[in-house]
């Protein structure tokens, strides 16, 4: 049976949890101390990073790594986003490349290789389709067999400037977003067809969860699509919202800040210079408890929805 990356991170979050860890990493998730360590600073944030891999085991189905960050070290920061992405698929973790790409003809078929083969090959991908949707064309190549990668498209970003456009009414009625997730129903049918018996399309929508009220309505309208659920944790998203946000088809929760920089609020490291292996066990622990409050928000939500009307 022909197979796609969505459907087995689908797969994976249903056996490990729906936690996706952030290796948005920068050198100031570091102790400057500990960073200083280091020959530079894109080398720390590399150590770190190999360091959680090294603990997460079981907490995580996937990890999502922001080029931005490693962007911004330069040559040798995209270097350690190159190994970063190895070692996440090297722990047997899928990898989300969270780049945003989004352009036409030559340029969007461009991206589409740069970041689904060669040094920054990823499983997933994030595409921004504001510019339009023949953009997604490049990526969907990739997504039909036999490469079987797959893509998260924006629909509706965790950030408060998304009403600037993506909650804008269209003449033809409805809002932008709604017209997103036709394009999203379109394509996820297209592919039915080269994938029989998968639990999800290999287009997948990036959803946020810090607005509980249209949560529901999101979900309910896109019932056979995965999600990349962001804005968990240090961007004020709850438990409960990502819980029903992870109905049907299901998704992943991304949990980044809280978990790099657990260590900051860790009573055992109160007054002590933390060494690597300190801030690491402690992004460990912080990726499971999240891993388990997410779960214990999933049985509260079962809960309710079976629970005499």
């Amino acid at each position: 049976m022909n197979t796609h990356a969505m459907d087995r991170l689908r797969r994976a979050a249903q056996k490990n949890g729906p936690l996706c860890v952030g290796l948005d990493t920068s050198p100031s998730h570091l102790p400057p101390a500990l960073a200083d360590k280091f020959p530079s600073p894109a080398q720390a944030v590399g150590a770190y990073n190999r360091a959680i891999l090294e603990r997460l085991g079981d907490s995580a189905a996937c990890c999502k790594v922001q080029i931005a960050c490693y962007e911004a070290l330069g040559l040798e920061g995209l270097s350690v986003y190159a190994e970063t992405l190895r070692a996440v698929r090297e722990a047997g973790l899928t990898v989300i490349a969270d780049v945003k790409r989004g352009d036409i003809a030559d340029t969007g078929a461009a991206y589409a290789r740069a970041h689904f083969s060669g040094d920054f090959e990823a499983d997933l991908i994030t595409v921004n389709p504001y510019m339009g949707f023949d953009t997604l064309a490049p990526f969907t190549e990739y997504a039909r067999p036999p490469h079987g990668k797959g893509f998260f498209v924006l629909l509706r970003t965790s950030n408060p400037g998304m009403a600037d456009i993506e909650q804008q009414p269209l003449a033809s009625g409805g809002l932008v977003l709604d017209r997103v997730g036709a394009e999203l129903q379109r394509l996820a049918g297209e592919f039915a067809p080269a994938y029989p018996g998968a639990g999800c399309s290999p287009v997948g929508a990036v959803v946020g969860c810090t607005e509980e009220a249209d949560a529901r309505l999101l979900r309910d309208a896109y019932r056979d699509i995965f999600f990349l659920i962001p804005g968990y944790g240090a961007q004020g998203g709850a438990a409960r919202v990502a819980a029903t946000l992870l109905d049907n088809a299901g998704g992943v929760v991304n949990s980044s800040r809280a978990v790099l920089t657990a260590w900051k609020t860790a009573p055992a490291l109160a007054g002590k210079a933390p060494d690597m292996d300190d801030i690491a066990d402690e992004a460990a622990r912080a990726a499971q408890k999240t891993k388990e409050s997410l779960l214990e928000a999933l049985r509260a939500l079962d809960a309710q929805g079976s629970a005499p009307g």
